[in-house]
């Protein structure tokens, strides 16, 4: 293996030994007892056979054959014991590292969340392996360890008979015998690893060939989940083009799991055909042995069946060490997954507690661009405002009006310039103190398949009476009454089978309850209301300024009438603010506010 792939094993043992010391002592243990347990009967028997040879009396044979009886018993009762532990460990492995990953997507910086390559990193390593990488790979390690058990075991019964009784011509023979033996054992290793090699590879791309369909397949899985893109099929006569796709899918995975079956059963055919001829030299050189007069037939009994044993070993070690590369390219992905560091700079700077939530927000010189993009989103931006004002941010999609709150909110940080709370650097508050001055609804906001209550609380920790309030002025008051759940029930039928499913717009107003519930003192509206028709956005709008009281309320649009009410509008337009004032002042100006007035005013007939 190259020294990159024995950097990714390392990285998976420390990653064990750093999590789960338990897990990794149970393997030792199984691999201790399991190399051992045959080794216990071989010895046994060849000393008892011999006693039968040389005329012990029952008693003694008896008292020998006690002895392989009981301590076979305990090193399987032992042996089985470990295994259980172990298997059941390895049963719940994958969700553990699920958990892992999960721990880590909910830490990493946002950036990170919105990078496909990223995304695509954590769904690889997820899906490697049926166990998962860490189980996997423990996996193999104990076949490894187990190996060397039976390797020192036989050694330690094989090198006494290097210092037999023969002399002169029978001391050569013997001496050319056992290199014979040694290369044949350094052979049967060598031409099981490569032959496990070229096997590993083959299925590499097998795997890779089909990971792309086990994704389309759980898309499909989850597009038919539901009762949505039903409508859209039905209506649009899909369904048959839809199972068609489905079925080649299914196919082209029959074929590659044949193909993979096929390069295993051909792997075995190697890995018997070479066991099979080792065994064969080495009962030829236990015959040889005992035909020499040098050993004894208990000893014949002995050392055939602990070389059998080992040969044995050797083949699961080579096949293992084999597999060892496949685990390296297997947690390439996981690690490289696992050890994204922080970007962000983490301040430690308690946020000034106000009474009045009035705090100064400044950006000055202001750009950004994506990471991976060489185009500022936003461009030199300097501008500020007093928290406790509503503003309104209009303009053209694509105008940088969400992420100009993604960078007030700090889910990214500024490429250029600074962003200030009543003058300090952003960067240097404390992130959970900061994300409390927030309470955002989101263009795409997320109702999650949680109980009513703890979708508005954002906790299983609930103020009932402020979480009735909340979706009172939401608009869910009476919704809520006529629930017979009430605030446990449950939102979608994805978590709990006795959910309830609820509509658009409903979710919406549970989006804003959540909003009015944290009650920070800045409430930022990202186009929640983008599907609905421009009237009705207006309605939404100034029932919610009604809510949010003397609150900051940030509301963004590029609908223009929806945010007429609004003390201030910043009209943006490729990254910058190209106009600011009131909806009148604005009207009277030339200017793209107006150029965006005049071509949605159809809309609004009777309305300015």
């Amino acid at each position: 293996m190259s020294k990159q792939e024995w950097g990714y094993i390392r990285f998976l043992l420390r990653d064990i030994l750093k999590r789960e010391k338990g897990r990794f002592a149970t393997m030792a243990l199984l691999s201790l007892t399991e190399g051992l347990l045959p080794y216990i009967s071989i010895v046994g028997m060849g000393v008892l056979l011999d006693e039968v040879y040389n005329g012990a009396d029952g008693k003694k044979l008896l008292g020998c054959a006690l002895v392989i009886l009981l301590g076979t018993f305990f090193c399987r009762l032992l042996m089985e014991r470990f295994l259980e532990s172990f298997s059941q460990k390895l049963d719940y492995t994958k969700d553990l590292e699920a958990r892992e990953m999960n721990r880590k997507s909910l830490s990493m910086d946002y950036e990170y969340l919105e990078d496909d390559h990223v995304q695509d990193l954590r769904s690889s390593a997820f899906s490697k392996s049926f166990f998962g990488i860490r189980g996997w790979f423990l996996w193999h390690l104990h076949d490894i360890c187990k190996s060397i058990v039976s390797f020192i075991l036989t050694l330690c019964i094989f090198v006494p008979t290097l210092f037999g009784t023969g002399e002169g011509l029978r001391a050569r023979n013997i001496l050319w015998l056992m290199l014979g033996l040694c290369l044949m054992l350094g052979a049967v290793f060598w031409g099981n690893y490569q032959a496990s090699i070229r096997y590993i590879r083959k299925v590499n791309k097998i795997f890779n060939a089909s990971d792309g369909l086990y994704t389309r397949k759980k898309y499909f899985a989850d597009l038919l989940s539901g009762a949505d893109s039903q409508k859209d099929l039905k209506i649009n006569s899909q369904q048959n083009a839809l199972d068609e796709e489905i079925g080649k899918i299914c196919r082209t995975l029959r074929e590659n799991q044949s193909s993979e079956s096929r390069l295993f059963i051909k792997r075995k055919a190697v890995n018997i055909a070479s066991s099979q001829l080792s065994c064969f030299l080495i009962y030829l050189f236990v015959s040889l042995r005992a035909f020499m007069g040098l050993i004894s037939i208990g000893n014949v009994v002995v050392y055939a069946a602990a070389m059998v044993q080992l040969m044995d070993a050797l083949n699961h070690f080579s096949v293992s060490i084999g597999h060892m590369k496949q685990m390296a390219m297997f947690a390439k992905d996981y690690a490289d997954f696992m050890g994204l560091e922080k970007r962000k700079y983490t301040g430690t700077i308690p946020v000034e507690k106000r009474r009045d939530n009035r705090f100064q927000v400044s950006f000055e010189h202001v750009s950004f661009r994506y990471p991976g993009s060489a185009e500022n989103v936003i461009n030199d931006l300097t501008l500020s405002f007093e928290i406790g004002e509503k503003m309104a941010i209009v303009g053209k999609n694509g105008s940088g009006k969400s992420t100009f709150i993604k960078l007030l909110c700090r889910l990214y940080d500024v490429t250029e310039g600074v962003i200030k709370v009543n003058g300090i650097d952003i960067r240097k508050y404390d992130p959970a103190e900061y994300s409390r001055l927030f309470a955002v609804v989101f263009q795409d906001f997320s109702i999650f398949a949680f109980s009513l209550g703890e979708n508005i609380a954002s906790s299983d920790k609930t103020e009932e009476p402020l979480v009735r309030d909340s979706l009172t002025k939401a608009g869910l008051g009476e919704r809520l009454a006529g629930l017979p759940q009430g605030l446990d029930t449950y939102v979608g039928k994805e978590y709990h089978s006795d959910g309830i499913t609820f509509s658009g717009g409903e979710k919406q107003k549970m989006a804003i309850a959540r909003a009015i519930y944290k009650n920070a003192p800045f409430v930022i509206m990202d186009e929640p209301t983008a599907a609905l028709d421009p009237l009705a956005e207006c309605e939404v709008y100034a029932g919610f300024d009604k809510m949010v009281g003397n609150k900051t309320a940030l509301y963004i649009s590029h609908r223009l009438a929806s945010c007429r009410f609004c003390e201030d509008i910043l009209v943006f337009d490729r990254g910058r603010v190209v106009q600011r004032g009131s909806h009148e002042e604005l009207k009277a100006q030339e200017g793209l506010y107006r150029e965006l007035w005049n071509a949605q005013a159809q809309y609004y007939e009777g309305e300015g």
